[in-house]
């Protein structure tokens, strides 16, 4: 007996097999020991198979604790979700010996289960299977946060079965399927499966190990969703900050760049050098535009239309707009369109130098305020300059000339200069726009605009009033698309004429309304003998030698009598009998006389007009010689 069991420690301590330890017990009762001693035998035979399931349990236990804690290991290694949840299958299938293991997610959005990643999976319609909450076993475990498994899952009808679920099931050739929770503190995120493709009764040990696999999984699968959530954070963070950085550096730019060209108008830069500056900043060309339409500067493009519908819509949403390949920008004080900035050669504009463009129509905004303010304290100033010219003192009054010539140098004009006076009229509702448009052309000529009795009023320097007026008759009917009706008169020299010359210039405007001229242009010299009628000090010498200069000049070289005939021949009618009877001559004499008169005078002397005109002149000339009329003005 006592070899038995000496045999029996031996066998132990060697970690023999189960079925070695009853080698003892079979060898006494060969031997024929007594009953006795059997007993004893048997009793420690039973002994030492209890001491070897303990060793051999926890030896396992060792095994599943050793390899949790690898498991565990390098899940903390790892930071990929992906990776994480492949290593937890994997480690699943492995510990479980199972032949299949797979995770499902929770997804709240939607309230259900749904496949995620599988290991030993083979059915593509298993591995994109969804659970709703309750449904199959997964769905369940999921809903009450408990293990459950099942020896048969085909069978086991204490799952709610669907038409989805056992397709799925049946496909990939599951029995036996074991389902426990993935749980972060009291939060289900998901179900961590192991299963056969044959019927298998899970132990309790089976199901506590996967749940320990479970347990550290989800804490895994929660760090690493914390860390691609946190990486993802950085990544916006990053590209945020990368924006704002950018935004920043654009308004800062755009900052500058208004500080610049604000700089540059306070110092007293003109258009064409804000023109400069905004075409270098955005590399393109540049065309600006005052309210009219009319191109006040252009750089580096060439002649711009101007798109009105870009303008306008540019001016209802207070922003640059493309419009065919350019940028257009309203310039706006307020809702008042000042004009426009039209750039070329931009159509792929940045929203930071869409902004700096939008800066650039402020600042032309700026300096377009303040030439209109400068030409209004400038065109008052003129204003008053010019009522006062052409204002008359009263009887016994006495008119400051120095005082005036004084003021008028100040403004860069010289009245020793010949002047004319220009007097315009057009529609009411337009006055406003053809005084703008005249004062325009004042500081281009180099003279004065204003208004005097409802008429805009030029005073310009010029020897020839009539072509003056004829020439701004035509542009300003074209440009304003109205007839405009310009009298003129003068030149006068120095400021003591200047109201006499501006009373003749508006009776001129008078007679071309009374004459039906309306739109056209003309001074006191070119309306004939009405001239004289209408003119104050009129030269009726030059008067004269305008109409008759060619036959006077002809009688007095060759010592001919054609200004006798003529009077001869106006006194009696237009008969040549009666004329040739009051000079004494021959019919025929007359009629080479009048026929001499045709070439020098024209061929329509004898027009009832220029009959008139001639008939004028020569009793104005045949008074100067007798005495009776003062021939110089």
């Amino acid at each position: 007996m006592t070899a038995a069991l000496q045999q029996l420690l031996a066998l132990l301590a060697a970690d023999a097999p189960a079925e070695q330890l009853a080698q003892p017990a079979a060898q006494a009762r060969a031997a024929g020991v007594g009953p006795h001693d059997q007993d004893v035998i048997a009793e420690a035979t039973r002994t030492a198979l209890g001491i070897h399931r303990t060793l051999t349990q926890r030896r396992r236990r060792e095994a599943e604790l050793a390899a949790l804690f690898d498991t565990a290991s390098d899940l903390a290694a790892l930071r990929d979700l992906d990776s994480v949840l492949r290593a937890i299958v994997h480690r699943a299938r492995t510990l479980l010996g199972t032949d299949v293991a797979y995770l499902t997610l929770n997804d709240p959005a939607a309230g259900d289960t749904f496949m995620r990643v599988t290991a030993g999976s083979v059915s593509a319609k298993f591995q994109q299977l969804r659970l709703g909450m309750g449904e199959g076993l997964g769905g369940l475990v999921a809903q009450t946060a408990r293990p459950y498994a099942s020896p048969d899952y085909r069978t086991d009808h204490r799952f709610r079965h669907t038409g989805a679920i056992d397709e799925g099931v049946n496909e990939e050739g599951l029995r036996g399927i074991l389902g426990v929770p993935l749980r972060v503190g009291r939060r289900v995120i998901g179900v961590l499966f192991a299963a056969d493709r044959t019927p298998r009764d899970f132990t309790p040990e089976a199901i506590a190990l996967l749940s320990s696999l479970a347990d550290h999984a989800a804490v895994a699968i929660d760090s690493a969703r914390l860390l691609e959530e946190t990486r993802s954070a950085l990544v916006e963070l990053n590209a945020a900050n990368g924006t704002a950085r950018a935004h920043s550096d654009a308004l800062h730019r755009a900052a500058d760049t208004h500080d610049r060209l604000t700089d540059l108008v306070l110092r007293g830069g003109d258009v064409d050098d804000v023109t400069r500056e905004i075409a270098a900043l955005l590399d393109g060309g540049l065309a600006v535009h005052d309210a009219d339409g009319t191109e006040l500067a252009r750089l580096k493009t060439g002649p711009v239309v101007l798109p009105e519908q870009g303008v306008e819509a540019s001016r209802r949403g207070g922003r640059a707009v493309p419009v065919d390949g350019n940028w257009v920008c309203a310039v706006l004080a307020g809702p008042e369109l000042l004009g426009s900035l039209v750039l070329t050669g931009r159509a792929d504009l940045t929203d930071a130098d869409r902004r700096l463009f939008e800066r650039a129509g402020l600042v032309t905004a700026l300096l377009l305020l303040l030439r209109r303010s400068v030409a209004e304290a400038e065109d008052r100033v003129r204003g008053e300059l010019l009522d006062d010219l052409l204002t008359a003192h009263p009887p016994g009054g006495h008119r400051n000339a120095g005082s005036l010539t004084l003021r008028a140098r100040k403004l860069d004009i010289n009245l020793a200069q010949p002047h004319a006076v220009l007097v315009l009229t057009c529609d009411p509702a337009l006055r406003s726009r053809l005084l703008t448009e005249v004062a325009r052309r004042a500081r281009a000529l180099g003279g004065l605009a204003g208004t005097r009795s409802g008429h805009t009023v030029l005073l310009a320097p010029t020897s020839d009033p009539g072509a003056l007026a004829q020439q701004l008759a035509h542009e300003l009917t074209r440009g304003l698309g109205i007839p405009i009706t310009v009298g003129a008169a003068g030149p006068a020299t120095g400021p003591e004429d200047l109201p006499h010359t501006h009373d003749e210039a508006h009776r001129c405007l008078q007679a071309l309304e009374a004459l039906g001229r309306t739109g056209d242009g003309a001074a006191v010299s070119d309306l004939g003998f009405l001239g004289v009628l209408l003119g104050d000090r009129t030269d009726i010498t030059g008067y004269v030698d305008h109409v008759l200069g060619p036959v006077l000049t002809y009688d007095a070289q060759r010592g001919t009598e054609l200004a006798r005939t003529l009077t001869a021949y106006f006194n009696h009618g237009a008969s040549l009998s009666r004329a040739k009877d009051a000079l004494h001559v021959h019919v025929n004499t007359v009629v080479q006389r009048l026929d001499r008169v045709a070439q020098l005078l024209g061929p329509d002397w004898n027009t009832p007009g220029r009959a008139l005109e001639i008939q004028v002149a020569l009793r104005l000339h045949r008074l100067a010689r007798q005495g009776r009329l003062d021939p110089e003005p």
